[in-house]
């Protein structure tokens, strides 16, 4: 692959067809009679996967950066999992994990808790999805406190449900026809150093965004003696794959732990061995008191997980929260295999693969000045695209993930203006190239329109 001054060329009969092909329109018509209103932002309809190629329904290849929004670790129908699924089916799929016990998930909990700092003194909760992973946080937390507010962070995602929704504070429509939403929350700054949000700069700012919650919030109109639990993303994920400046997670640690406030981490989009570690905090070396899991969790299976302190977890009483999945034995069975995967080989190939993926793209800025920055950490890699005056250019962003598909990759924006990257941790080093070649191919189509 050429990087720095050209971009790769591919051979057109590689490229996909028209897309959306026929078979596609005909779909996409069907699906708008019956399916409510969505946000789907271009026309793939799929037919079949593997690993990280994906087809359509008109035999067109696309090369996956998305992987379900980072849900698929393993990439498509991995045939490890495929076997265990085709397995559990045949003895059971479902039998009420709140009511019944079943091994697949003790062994899917006790794999998830030897993944935890100390590897013990940890306790789950299964869940359907990351939503309610983050309602299953905010309830524990306020449990076991006995206090109400919460406190979040501009930008954050953290699912559209009432009470995570309450949390969410990434855009507009999200909420819009939806209040009033959960009492009790409150949302400050997240540190993001490319677009400081009090125009410092680090490190001489010593991340003075977050001295704005003792500073501000609680001087005025949040006392700290009534707040539950402070929630953030170790990298925000819909907010624009921001990654934090270095001891962001410690000093946030730091006044949770002055005013006994519990710290809930969302790994819902950058945990399961996406960054290169099993979990996004790691990297920072803190501990937190509730992990709320999801996406790559289930291998494409929908499953998500609260992970507690025993001590705080224990305080529930039973019939205090439950659901009708969590636990099911198909999901967990996989799970269990999955997180042994990304333990054996996943999430080390994450961050090797990862980090020559951030160094090609990081490469096309010198040929591209259209994109402001490239960041993330494994295969968690944000491209956030700028006009001449270095502001967000939301609709060049829009564009290139368009012509991207038409070039063949499966790519997502997050953000103002920012296009992801979270493929399957199976991505290879050739895989890279040839998704950094596509999506140059795109940007110049793009600016040359």
């Amino acid at each position: 692959m050429t990087t720095h001054t050209e971009t790769a060329r591919l051979p057109t009969d590689y490229m996909p067809g028209p897309v959306p092909g026929p078979r596609a329109q005909e779909l996409v018509a069907r699906d708008h009679t019956v399916i409510a209103p969505l946000g789907r932002v271009y026309p793939l309809v799929i037919d079949h996967a593997q690993g990280c190629e994906v087809w359509d329904v008109d035999g067109n290849r696309f090369l996956d950066m998305n992987a379900g929004i980072a849900v698929l670790a393993a990439g498509h129908c991995h045939p490890r999992l495929i076997q265990v699924a085709q397995e559990q089916l045949q003895r059971f799929t479902h039998m009420a994990g709140t009511d019944f016990y079943n091994e697949p998930m003790v062994r899917a909990a006790e794999k998830l808790v030897s993944l935890m700092p100390g590897g013990k003194d940890w306790q789950v909760f299964f869940t359907n999805s990351g939503t309610e992973a983050v309602e299953a946080s905010i309830k524990l937390a306020r449990y076991a406190t006995g206090r109400q507010n919460i406190i979040a962070f501009y930008g954050a995602f953290h699912g559209r449900s009432y009470g995570s929704l309450s949390l969410t504070a990434s855009k507009p429509r999200q909420r819009q026809g939806f209040f009033p939403l959960l009492p009790g929350v409150s949302h400050t700054y997240y540190p993001n150093c490319y677009r400081c949000p009090i125009n410092l700069r680090f490190p001489e700012c010593d991340i003075a965004c977050l001295d704005l919650i003792e500073r501000t919030l609680f001087k005025t109109t949040t006392p700290p003696e009534e707040v539950a639990a402070i929630i953030i993303e170790p990298i925000q994920g819909e907010g624009g794959y921001v990654v934090p400046p270095p001891g962001a997670l410690a000093r946030l640690r730091s006044i949770c732990d002055r005013y006994g406030i519990l710290l809930i981490v969302d790994e819902v989009q950058s945990g399961v061995g996406r960054t290169g570690k099993m979990w996004a905090f790691e990297h920072e070396g803190i501990v937190p008191d509730i992990v709320a899991s999801a996406k790559g969790l289930g291998g494409g299976l929908p499953l998500g997980a609260m992970i507690a302190r025993s001590e705080l977890a224990r305080k529930w009483q039973p019939g205090s929260h439950g659901n009708t999945y969590g636990g099911n034995g198909l999901t967990c069975a996989v799970a269990y295999e999955l997180l042994t995967m990304v333990e054996e080989e996943l999430m080390d190939n994450a961050a090797t693969v990862g980090a020559y993926l951030l160094e090609q793209l990081q490469a096309l800025q010198q040929r591209f000045p259209q994109i402001g920055a490239v960041r993330g950490r494994g295969l968690m890699i944000g491209v956030e695209f700028v006009d001449s005056q270095g502001n967000p250019a939301g609709a060049l962003a829009e564009a290139v993930m368009v012509e991207s598909f038409r070039k063949g990759l499966l790519v997502l924006t997050c953000g103002a203006s920012t296009i992801r990257f979270c493929p399957p941790l199976t991505l290879t080093k050739a895989q890279a190239d040839e998704a950094v070649a596509r999506f140059a191919l795109a940007i110049e189509a793009c600016l040359t329109a």
